[in-house]
């Protein structure tokens, strides 16, 4: 079994700053990318950023200049640091990844952690 456990949302004004974290356990032969998506509700899941194994990173241009994606390979964990916050930031963030097991590839979802920015 593997989890995804995020951690780090909350409310914050426009402007500021808010560091996710997700952290994968369980029994992880090899993680081959990790990524954060958003979801507001009536609107289609939204891709964040994403990270390889190769460390090949992708953001979308609604983000790019303000969120940061890492990764803590020894740990199996994701950061997402978001600066300069915007109200149309306000999401569910959820953490996402692509991990081999004993048995096979499969991708992962964490439940998820609330954003709130204010105006």
């Amino acid at each position: 079994q593997v989890q995804l456990v995020e951690s780090g949302g909350g409310l914050v004004q426009t402007g500021g700053s808010l560091r996710l974290s997700c952290a994968a356990s369980g029994s992880i032969v090899r993680i081959n990318y990790m990524a954060w998506y958003r979801q507001v509700p009536g609107k289609e899941r939204e891709l964040v950023a994403s990270i390889n194994s190769g460390g090949n990173i992708i953001y979308p241009n609604a983000v790019k200049g303000r969120f940061t994606i890492s990764r803590d390979n020894p740990k199996n964990t994701v950061y997402l640091q978001m600066n300069s916050l915007k109200p149309e930031d306000t999401a569910v963030y959820l953490c996402n990844a692509g991990i081999n097991t004993m048995y096979a590839l499969r991708d992962y979802w964490g439940q998820g952690t609330q954003v709130t920015v204010s105006s």
